[in-house]
């Protein structure tokens, strides 16, 4: 596995990353790169092949990728076939989020507010950012360095953190704020109750403390504290009753995607 890994990882990911790190990125040239990571994900990570869920995922993300994106990108959505929680954006308008995340949300409106969070990610270029930050040099290491620690645990799970810890490192909790704000807009932008994101924050905090390894890879790329409930609490509070209430919070068809994911055959990892 590692030599397979770490020379298709070279060829795919280290090589865009450098040329992008030489110049200003323009928005051909980060769909460009993140059509190059998609392929490679697509390679190593398990994707749920579920029609119904996938188009369920798909129109929950374009609802929100219509009322942020001014750039027009062809957005995708997949559903990564894993009980960890995570979920990570790549350059360009790809958004993963992992089932083990959509079987812990309780409504439709927790799972919308990570997708929210993802897709600002995304417009607010915070993964370009953290390449262009690095010189050439740097880049090359990070991902190397990932790769090794891939290949030496054996474990196919630690893959799915290519996205989200090996291109793009940690996210500043300037970046995490940042894309918390902007999720918040989004959702009451689309009529979805903003009200899911602490409430998805609270859930995941519950769990870390329960069992702190089911959710080291999610809070190893994304810094949360208890404060993040209160500041997205706060800034949902800064809008207009008007603007926020009557929104929508949960749906059948939401429930029923979740019913479905969760009768599917139990994921590997």
């Amino acid at each position: 596995m590692r030599t397979r890994l770490a020379s298709a990882a070279r060829a795919a990911l280290v090589s865009p990353l450098l040329m992008a790190a030489a110049c200003a990125v323009s928005t051909q040239q980060e769909v460009d790169l993140g059509a190059n990571y998609a392929t490679q994900i697509a390679k190593e990570l398990p994707i749920v092949q579920d029609p119904e869920v996938n188009r369920y995922i798909t129109l929950l993300g374009d609802s929100l990728a219509r009322v942020a994106d001014q750039r027009n990108l062809d957005w995708h959505f997949t559903v990564v076939d894993s009980r960890e929680v995570n979920a990570f954006a790549v350059p360009g308008g790809f958004i993963y989020v992992n089932r083990g995340l959509i079987e812990r949300a309780n409504t439709m409106a927790q799972v919308a507010g990570v997708i929210g969070h993802e897709i600002a990610h995304v417009t607010r270029r915070h993964s370009v950012k953290q390449m262009q930050k690095a010189q050439g040099a740097n880049i090359g290491t990070t991902l190397l360095c990932t790769l090794t620690s891939v290949c030496n645990t054996g474990t196919a799970q630690s893959v799915i953190n290519i996205g989200a810890n090996a291109a793009f490192a940690k996210f500043s909790r300037t970046d995490e704020a940042e894309a918390d704000e902007e999720g918040v807009r989004y959702l009451i932008k689309a009529r979805i109750d903003p009200s899911g994101i602490p409430e998805m924050f609270a859930i995941l905090l519950k769990e870390r403390k329960e069992q702190p390894d089911a959710l080291a890879a999610f809070f190893a790329s994304h810094p949360l504290e208890e404060s993040r409930i209160d500041d997205t609490k706060r800034m949902i509070a800064n809008y207009p009753a008007a603007q926020t209430s009557g929104l929508t919070k949960d749906s059948p068809n939401f429930q029923a995607m979740k019913r479905r994911l969760v009768s599917l055959p139990a994921p590997k990892k």
